[in-house]
């Protein structure tokens, strides 16, 4: 099961994939309004209904993809839940090669002009804003015809959301100067070590820092609990569990980041900035 991701795994990569873009396309509406002074409130005011409605209009994509996904896996993931953290540390580590994961280059282009600081709050402000998405989302269900098992919800979403910091941790160690040298499996495998541990990636080939068994996996099986534990906020009535979730993603993805950032800093070639 750790080689191919099921149904519900499968989903919460396209999940990822809408989040990000979400977040992304906000960032660049932002960006475009900019401006001090009288002008630039002006420019603002005018575009935050149409920004508004364009988020909501994500938010609904998002929510259907995640929907969908709760009909076509909730026999494979109400057998996921009763397995536990096993399960889930299976399944992320599947998913963890999938993920669309940017070099230092295309996130130079990306962002131009920014140093490597500035790039990296950019990524963890996009990465908080996707997964907040992704808990307004699935706080969202409570309002749909088709109401989900709770177990698939938390489920879809603990995945959803640990894809996107998963993501944003790789992209953090491209930034910094500190990308592990390795094949795509191992390199994305030592990542999901990085995110159980919640600092830069260690030296230990990624293969084995997370055999079974060993204190990393069993730390991940924590961290996934508790990520699990987190995702019950947005089964909340009505819209409150999506307002819930979607908070405490934002806030939990943002507080990952800037660790990470401050550990991978202290270690990075060109902190201070990109080398020639």
């Amino acid at each position: 099961m750790g080689n191919q991701p099921d149904e519900v795994t499968q989903a919460a990569l396209e999940a990822v994939s809408e989040a990000v873009e979400l977040a992304d396309r906000e960032e660049r509406q932002q960006a475009a309004v900019r401006g001090r002074g009288l002008r630039g409130r002006v420019r603002r005011l005018l575009a935050r209904r149409p920004a508004r409605a364009e988020r909501a209009k994500g938010i609904r994509r998002l929510n259907a993809t995640l929907a969908a996904t709760a009909r076509r896996g909730a026999h494979v993931t109400g057998r996921g839940v009763s397995a536990g953290g096993r399960w889930l540390s299976a399944q992320v580590l599947a998913m963890a090669p999938r993920l669309p994961v940017r070099d230092r280059a295309t996130l130079r282009a990306q962002f131009p002009g920014l140093s490597p600081d500035e790039l990296a709050s950019a990524l963890i402000h996009g990465a908080s804003r996707a997964s907040g998405a992704v808990g307004m989302a699935v706080g969202a269900w409570a309002v749909l015809p088709f109401i989900p098992a709770a177990g698939v919800e938390i489920t879809a979403e603990t995945l959803a959301v640990v894809g996107i910091e998963i993501k944003l941790v790789a992209e953090l160690h491209e930034v910094y100067g500190q990308a592990v040298p390795r094949g795509r499996v191992d390199r994305m495998t030592a990542y999901v070590g990085a995110w159980a541990q919640r600092r830069g990636v260690a030296l230990a080939p990624g293969g084995l820092v997370l055999a079974a068994g060993s204190p990393l996996a069993r730390q991940l099986q924590r961290r996934l609990a508790a990520r699990a534990g987190r995702s019950i906020f947005s089964l909340g009535p009505l819209l409150t569990g999506a307002v819930a979730g979607g908070m405490i993603n934002r806030r939990e993805t943002r507080k990952l980041g800037r660790i990470l950032s401050d550990d991978l800093r202290k270690r990075s070639p060109h902190a201070d900035g990109w080398p020639d």
